[in-house]
């Protein structure tokens, strides 16, 4: 039986665990201790914390494990390449993951390779000088899920954003760009051996300034052949820019008429049920299984199977949208395809995306 290691315990990680054990694989999770769904619906369970990857390469190697992988987390991610470089397993270099999971060296990268993004500049507590018109964004360089992200207009707000965005960073560092217009999409890919694979385009929608926190996501999004055929060309490109080589990654982008800007890339797949869920439904994939058997040194099986259809996940955030879902309930109940951590009573404010506490669901558009 292969042996398959697995970075992270909670919910977002549970498709991985599931598909796996469906495969035939036995499963080894690590993740800290908390009480996630991903400690009991695996096969063995390690509360080993995602960050320790010394210790995580020493059990990988008393198992035996035939690959390692991670869905939906950048941190894991430098994890799950680190121990499969060591162990000579599939993943990508260990020099992928720094540009990949530090969004300044990921702008840098871009820049010196041609591929278009917003100008940027790093900051710190001490030095935070910078040569953009306002509005502009500022974030940390390291996190994801919006932590940290807020647009500024006025140049008296410019501390309190640095100030925040350094509070979130691990480095201690925040990046400065342009506030690019446009509509937010991002793209949802696979690779093998350096080959890229274009499975959906998804529609983000978000709450707006300051925060950009994700509200939903739509698939397949209403785009052109002409635009698909062009976010194809940049995205392909800017995967190799960042030697993304094996595995899934999430591009975020966003399209002005003809002009596409790349916001950032993560070499992993996309959270918030995108790539566990909106991608099987809206093409027929599973992009989790292709994972999986990209991370045991395979070809992915990327052949459609099953009825496809539009689809969308929202976020439960508002009484408004409660009181959507409860409706779709009661007088469509078929269009509803997933619901997950549903609790209307942790509805309330929220300032990043690790605080959407109301539950989220899947349904057909």
């Amino acid at each position: 039986m292969k042996k398959l290691a697995i970075i992270g315990a909670s919910y977002l990680q549970l498709p991985l665990i599931e598909t796996a054990k469906s495969m035939g694989i036995e499963t080894h999770v690590f993740a800290w201790a908390a009480n996630d769904v991903g400690e009991t619906a695996a096969d063995h369970f390690y509360p080993i914390s995602i960050v320790e990857k010394e210790q995580i390469l020493d059990k990988c190697r008393e198992i035996g494990v035939d690959g390692i992988c991670s869905i939906a987390s950048d941190l894991a991610a430098i994890t799950v390449n680190y121990v499969a470089a060591k162990m000579g397993l599939t993943g990508n270099s260990v020099r992928s993951s720094e540009i990949a999971t530090n969004k300044f060296e990921m702008r840098c990268a871009f820049a010196e390779n041609g591929d278009p993004c917003p100008r940027f500049f790093c900051v710190d507590d001490v030095h935070r000088d910078f040569d953009l018109p306002f509005p502009v964004i500022v974030k940390p360089v390291d996190r994801s899920g919006s932590r940290g992200v807020t647009k500024v207009c006025r140049a008296e707000e410019i501390d309190p954003a640095i100030d925040k965005a350094l509070a979130e960073s691990f480095e201690k560092k925040a990046m400065i760009e342009e506030f690019v217009d446009g509509r937010e999409y991002s793209v949802e890919c696979i690779s093998y051996r350096g080959e890229h694979h274009l499975l959906a385009v998804t529609e983000k929608h978000t709450t707006g300034a300051p925060s950009f926190i994700e509200t939903g996501h739509m698939e397949p999004a209403p785009l052109t052949d002409e635009t698909a055929a062009q976010v194809k060309d940049v995205v392909f490109h800017a995967l190799d820019t960042l030697e993304v080589k094996n595995g899934a990654s999430h591009s975020e982008i966003k399209i002005d008429g003809s002009e596409i800007k790349i916001i950032e890339i993560g070499a992993r797949m996309g959270g918030d049920l995108i790539g566990s869920d909106l991608v099987r439904y809206s093409t027929g994939i599973d992009f989790v299984r292709a994972v999986i058997e990209i991370a045991l040194g395979n070809a992915p099986d990327l052949t459609p199977h099953g009825e496809t259809c539009s689809v969308m996940c929202k976020y439960l955030l508002t009484r408004e949208d409660v009181e959507m879902y409860r409706k779709m309930q009661e007088t469509e109940p078929d269009r509803i395809l997933k619901t997950v951590n549903f609790n209307p009573d942790g509805i309330g404010a929220f300032s990043d995306s690790s605080q959407r506490n109301g539950g989220v669901f899947v349904f057909r558009v």
